[in-house]
């Protein structure tokens, strides 16, 4: 059954190639038949560059040259037969129509190079891809995972925009963040702090450290390759979460990104940072100057994260893809259902194509979990009531 889907695939655009292929040659029948019909002082040869012209629209060079061919023929048989082969105006036309044939098929055979090119750099994007933004697994410890990259540059998937995610000994660590610039340019910087993350996550303690750990990584990568003229204008925008196991809450640290979304059954809620820390490359590099804030996470809420593009992306009116009110649709999706709204309605919104890079990450908490000691202020959902040294029963 597969085969026969993929013959008929192949077969396709065969037919649908030579289907295009009659109209150029029906084209070249009828002028070539009212031509010769016509009076002597009537010449309808010149019409025959058409026919090359309209095959290189769908045709490779060697269809276009033969077609050509047939043109140039068509123009010395209506010579022959309607004033003769020596005249001059016939001898003017089978060159001009030999000369324009040649250069459409020059034409035909550069589009083609130029579009081998294309899907190469198409392909080392891709490549880039798949070795910076690692696809996250569907499912990692209490959670269940979708993730989605769209990219405002046509032969770039990735660009500034990042995210990752590691698994520790009792928790799940997400990291998304928003490199300054967009496209090819911030590609160094975006695996610079993919890597820093996904080895200093085990070796942390807290996200504290673990943010203070990837601000000396950015440090250290701009005193060596920032360009003078760049000075304190490179920066990257991060949030990093830490989802435990056993407790139902979320810890997170915010470097100047967007708030994260918490959905539940019928609501949206968005988790501000209380004290968010300066984007990293412009902030400190000890743990102390940055803090930590905990929300509730219970088992059937999702977590939504994302970066600037998402909600700064504008319609033709200029307005702000409103992303709170549009989620509050889905809340009762999964994860992965809700990223494909989110995309199709983004891309409406905007009318198919960003002017930023947007990265968005659905996390929802799929397994009960032990309620205990919490010695962390929580920030619960419903009415943001915080409670230092909250106790669950």
């Amino acid at each position: 059954m597969r085969s026969r889907q993929s013959l008929a695939r192949l077969q396709q655009p065969w037919q649908s190639s030579h289907a295009l292929l009659l109209l150029p040659v029906v084209f070249i029948i009828a002028i070539t038949l009212v031509d010769i019909h016509s009076p002597t002082s009537i010449h309808l040869g010149p019409a025959l560059v058409i026919a090359p012209a309209l095959t290189a629209s769908f045709a490779g060079p060697r269809t276009t040259a033969f077609v050509g061919a047939l043109a140039v023929a068509a123009q010395i048989f209506i010579a022959v037969f309607h004033g003769g082969l020596t005249t001059t105006n016939h001898v003017v036309q089978i060159i001009t129509i030999t000369v324009l044939s040649v250069v459409i098929v020059i034409y035909s055979a550069l589009r083609d190079r130029h579009r081998e090119q294309l899907a190469q750099v198409r392909s080392v994007a891709e490549a880039a891809q798949h070795v910076l933004l690692w696809p996250l697994p569907e499912a990692i410890g209490p959670l269940k995972v979708a993730c989605m990259y769209l990219a405002a540059e046509d032969e770039a998937q990735i660009g500034g925009d990042l995210y990752a995610a590691t698994r520790t000994e009792n928790a799940v660590r997400v990291m998304i963040g928003d490199v300054r610039g967009k496209g090819l340019s911030a590609i160094g910087e975006a695996a610079l702090l993919l890597g820093a993350f996904r080895e200093a996550s085990h070796r942390q303690a807290n996200l504290p450290e673990l943010a203070a750990t990837l601000e000396q990584s950015v440090a250290r990568y701009l005193a060596d390759f920032e360009p003078p003229e760049e000075a304190g204008e490179r920066f990257a925008t991060s949030l990093l979460v830490e989802i435990p196991d056993h407790d139902p809450i979320t810890r997170m640290t915010s470097c100047g990104h967007p708030p994260p979304l918490l959905l539940s059954a019928g609501h949206v809620v968005t988790i501000p940072s209380l004290h968010p820390a300066p984007p990293m490359g412009i902030g400190a590099t000890e743990p102390d100057a940055y803090t930590l804030d905990v929300f509730s996470f219970e088992p059937g809420d999702t977590l939504l994260l994302y970066t600037d593009g998402v909600i700064e992306a504008r319609n033709s009116g200029g307005r702000f893809y409103p992303l709170t009110e549009r989620v509050a649709h889905w809340t009762e999706v999964g994860p992965e259902a809700l990223l494909q709204h989110i995309r199709r309605d983004l891309l409406a919104h905007t009318g198919g194509r960003l002017d930023d890079d947007a990265a968005l990450i659905a996390l929802r908490r799929t397994t009960s979990v032990h309620r205990g000691r919490h010695h962390e202020r929580v920030i619960h959902a419903d009415g943001f009531r915080h409670r230092p040294g909250a106790e669950d029963s």
